[in-house]
């Protein structure tokens, strides 16, 4: 029996939902077709459409050539960005030595 992956955490689902759904609505407005899309990223119809849905069996290399094809990829460059990370700046600055030796 294989085994299934557990199912992500909600706000995952969520932020995967409504990435999906922004990638739909930019596929309308650029008024290009499923097949066409499905083809530009070299997946099934059927894959294109559980992307639009959030889902997260699609693998991310998908959904940033979707990005690509659709002329929004350099958002994606940002979403780990260290500069932006408080929690990982925090930590670091403790990690610092409170004094250098002299030699």
């Amino acid at each position: 029996m294989p085994r299934r992956t557990p199912p992500p955490p909600l706000p995952v689902r969520r932020a995967l939902r409504k990435l999906g759904s922004d990638i739909r609505e930019a596929r309308l407005r650029r008024r290009i077709q499923t097949a066409v899309m499905a083809d530009r990223l070299q997946v099934s119809r059927p894959t294109l459409w559980k992307l639009e849905q959030g889902d997260p069996s699609v693998g991310m290399g998908v959904y940033a050539t979707a990005l690509y094809v659709l002329g929004i990829v350099d958002r994606l460059m940002d979403l780990a960005d260290i500069s932006r990370d408080p929690v990982g700046q925090q930590l670091a600055s403790e990690a610092l030595p409170k004094r250098i030796a002299s030699k």
